[in-house]
């Protein structure tokens, strides 16, 4: 199978839910695009392609459509370049980078100016690219490499002037109109002074100025759409109001051409549906800005600069610049730059940004560490072991970015709904402009054009495209700060669905390393003197229970003995003299073999072994000294997840390798409610259809590589984040902490943005269905209430400002476990019990 080049391209210009339909479409008909997924939230398309030189083609489809995708400019600072040849070199260096369209290399300057789509370059990946070839740069101007939320906020500010200037200019024409209706006396006085006629041509100035400047874009990009038979947002608002800017045109300059009794101006409508439009959007562009907090907290914990080492001294150097075997100083206080291995020093790293644990974590040589975190007190000098796109904080940027992007199953109804919505709109308002026109009372001119106005206005789907990706943009940027990553953006919605939550044993639910739990005497000797002996014999054994013992004994300070004459006999134990004294540590059968009296510690052992230990015994001089039990201890979090699961409705299984006792111990010890014991990898794959029986949905946790069949057969894979690559790579969730708590707020967030979805498209349809009718005049006949089209535009502003509002308020999810916090049992609030 053929690897595919993913791309993430901005698009300006895309404004409503049909907009994101036009762009989906013309770039799923292009050659070798094999997938598209368009946000409206965060203005991107991301492509699945199958070359990178495919870029250039959809740039071109997307120019041509009107959406075009957003372009960067970088300068950057080349050295070492000679002559012609060099620039050749450089020139085609970059020209190959996917998503670089123009290359444009000075010689004399020693400077390269390259124009890239945004998202799918980074200038850092032009600095490496030309360092690469030969030519080391460095980057010494970038205008167009704005992220979305600076972008955003000179968006906002625009939009500001723009809403400024328009109500500037709208205002005294909503004055001189509105006025004369709503202020006794003020109809004569202007008839008195100024007279209506010029009352009329001040209106038609002003009005022209705001439908010129700051209302232009409405009609630069509406029109053409409507004229390619492809009408959007801007169409809706550009025939809307062009149609009232025209009826009012017609009325003061040639009056013959109407009856008296409709003619009347709407300039007003025109100008102010054009000011609360435009404060919807500024609104929104706010709003938006917001959206992607997350992101920003991230970016903001990686430093722009590092001390690195260049001939003895630390030399500060642009992040960009690093690569992988650089020496990187980092002193008191200061943010660790990228990911690498300490070589000298040592200190205590803050690593709470990755795992969520508060306590700081020593690190001396040899240590890894991770970019983004920072260091305590000490002084560290560490060798960069990945930089740039490969650090461990750009994956969790990239992950959180990719799911803010995903398309969710729930979005395909948006879709399907809006490729015929907004012509069916303006076919409604037509099929209304000429029910009034034929059945509606006096004057039904006037009457059919407000109508069919404010059908236009009123049904702009702005909020039907917001609903769905604004709510995943905030949601998944929340679980991102809890330390919750969505790989796979349509895990967001699965996970809210599944009725049973599969554990793996080790790693998940226990540490994952065994762990001395009992040492339980025989009558006459002391802890301490047993302990030492056998950990002295255990030190020459390679078994994992030999570890357990041994970080026992350094644990409590105990001195080792000399050992010699060290036997093991498989299946049975080991024996040596440890300080000239005989010392067997081994099963039952050994101690039996050796002629060894276990009477006074079998009940022990049998108790041990009854709650999951593996028991052993030990002897010394030919006498029973100790049962020992040795098991892998299960997380301090675990049993408080696993009730936190109970309380919000869901089985909870274990899929183990491990002896159905011991799976069995851990089960009751947690209260998981059915565990599958005793199966291999393929195995734990039957074992998860097994629990789909009854159509129910299994997501499933493991952190094992041996776990990676099995998460990503599950429905949704969870992975612990403190496990390998390859079940992190097979996951549809990873975990940045090394316990269960993280599941549990996995599934809050799911279920809580899933909820903020449905609310949010309830609201953009219910809108529309209840408004629409409303707008073309059902109410008339019976109430004589017909819908002014300044009052629609209001109504449909307030509408995406809603979407965006409720959205925001997934900032506030709070963890249902706080992973800063010692491990409590769970209790589920009563409120939440009576909702499910």
């Amino acid at each position: 199978m053929n690897a595919t080049y993913q791309a993430t391209l901005s698009i300006e210009g895309m404004s409503c839910a049909s907009c994101v339909g036009r762009v989906d479409r013309a770039l799923a008909d292009l050659s070798g695009v094999e997938s598209v997924s368009v946000n409206l939230a965060n203005e991107t398309a991301r492509l699945e392609l199958d070359a990178p030189d495919r870029l250039a083609a959809v740039a071109a489809a997307l120019d041509e459509l009107g959406y075009p995708a957003r372009r960067g400019e970088a300068v950057l600072s080349i050295a070492s370049m000679s002559c012609a040849s060099c620039v050749g070199r450089v020139d085609k260096a970059l020209a190959t980078v996917p998503g670089v369209l123009e290359v444009n290399v000075n010689l004399a300057s020693e400077t390269a100016r390259v124009t890239y789509l945004e998202g799918a370059v980074e200038p850092g990946d032009l600095v490496r690219t030309a360092t690469e070839a030969g030519y080391p740069a460095r980057i010494a101007g970038a205008n167009a490499s704005q992220d979305q939320t600076a972008r955003k906020e000179e968006e906002a500010r625009g939009l500001a002037r723009r809403v400024t200037l328009a109500a500037l200019l709208a205002l005294p024409v909503f004055i001189l109109e509105m006025g004369s209706h709503m202020i006794p006396g003020m109809h004569g006085l202007i008839g008195r002074t100024i007279g209506h006629q010029a009352s009329w041509l001040i209106q038609f100035a002003l009005t022209s100025a705001v439908l010129i400047g700051p209302g232009r874009q409405f009609y630069l990009k509406g029109i053409p759409a409507l004229l390619k038979g492809a009408p959007d947002m801007n169409s809706l608002v550009a025939v809307g109001t062009g149609a009232a800017y025209a009826y009012s045109v017609v009325a003061t300059f040639l009056p013959g051409l109407l009856p008296e009794a409709v003619r009347a101006v709407y300039f007003e409508a025109a100008a102010v549906i054009v000011v609360l439009i435009l404060i919807g959007r500024w609104l929104e562009a706010r709003a938006k800005g917001r959206t992607g907090a997350a992101i920003r907290k991230l970016v903001g914990l990686q430093p722009r600069t590092a001390r690195v080492m260049r001939d003895g001294e630390a030399v500060e150097t642009d992040i960009d610049m690093l690569q992988s075997g650089d020496v990187i100083v980092v002193r008191p206080g200061e943010r660790i730059a990228v990911d690498g291995e300490v070589v000298e020093g040592d200190s205590h790293v803050d690593e709470s940004m990755i795992t969520g644990e508060p306590a700081p974590v020593a690190k001396e040589t040899g240590d890894p560490v991770t970019g983004g975190t920072v260091n305590g007190a000490g002084s560290l000098q560490f060798r960069a072991t990945r930089v740039g796109a490969d650090t461990t904080l750009a994956q969790i940027i990239r992950m959180v970015e990719e799911a803010q992007g995903a398309k969710l199953p729930i979005q395909g109804l948006v879709d399907r709904i809006t490729l015929w919505f907004v012509p069916a709109v303006m076919g409604l308002a037509a099929l209304t402009v000429l029910v009034w026109l034929v059945i509606g009372p006096d004057p039904a001119l006037t009457l059919a054009l407000v109508a069919g106005v404010s059908v236009l206005i009123i049904a702009c789907p702005c909020a039907m495209g917001l609903a769905t990706p604004t709510s995943i943009m905030v949601g998944t940027g929340r679980a991102a700060e809890m330390g919750v990553l969505f790989r796979r953006g349509d895990a967001l919605q699965g996970l809210g669905q599944v009725g049973v939550v599969a554990l793996d044993k080790t790693g998940t639910v226990t540490e994952g390393r065994p762990e001395l739990t009992d040492l339980v005497l025989a009558e006459g000797f002391a802890r301490a003197d047993v302990l030492a002996k056998i950990a002295a014999v255990e030190a020459r054994s390679e078994h994992p229970i030999a570890d357990a013992i041994l970080r026992a004994a350094k644990a409590e300070g105990l001195t080792m003995h000399d050992v010699s004459e060290f036997v093991s006999t498989t299946g049975y134990g080991v024996r040596a003299l440890v300080g000239g004294v005989e010392v067997l540590v081994g099963a039952d059968r050994m101690m039996t073999r050796e002629g060894v009296d276990t009477s006074a510690l079998v009940e022990s052992e049998t108790a041990l072994a009854g709650r999951g230990r593996t028991a052993l015994y030990a002897a010394i001089d030919g006498q029973i000294a100790a049962v020992i039990g040795v098991a892998d201890p299960v997380k301090p979090a675990s049993r408080a997840a696993v009730a936190a699961l109970h309380g919000m409705g869901l089985k909870v299984a274990m899929i183990t390798g491990d002896k159905r006792e011991t799976a069995e111990a851990i089960a009751r010890e947690t209260g998981i409610d059915h565990v599958i014991a005793g199966v291999l990898p393929d195995g734990k794959v039957a074992a998860l259809d097994e629990l789909r029986a009854g159509g129910k949905q299994v997501a499933f946790v493991g952190d094992g590589i041996n776990d990676a069949p099995a998460l990503a057969h599950a429905d949704v894979g969870i992975a612990i984040g403190t496990g390998t690559d390859v079940a992190i790579e097979s996951a549809d969730v990873v975990l940045m902490s090394g316990d269960l708590r993280g599941v549990v707020n996995a599934l809050e967030v799911s279920r809580r943005t899933m909820a903020n979805i449905k609310q949010n498209l309830f609201w953009a349809f219910g809108y529309n269905v209840a408004l629409i009718p409303v707008a073309a005049g059902v109410l008339y006949p019976a109430f004589g209430v017909l819908l002014s089209p300044v009052l629609a535009a209001g109504a449909m502003a307030l509408s995406s400002v809603f979407v965006l509002s409720n959205a925001l308020r997934l900032r506030r999810i709070a963890p249902l476990m706080d992973e800063a916090k010692t491990p409590e049992p769970f209790e589920r609030r009563p409120s939440e019990v009576a909702a499910q």
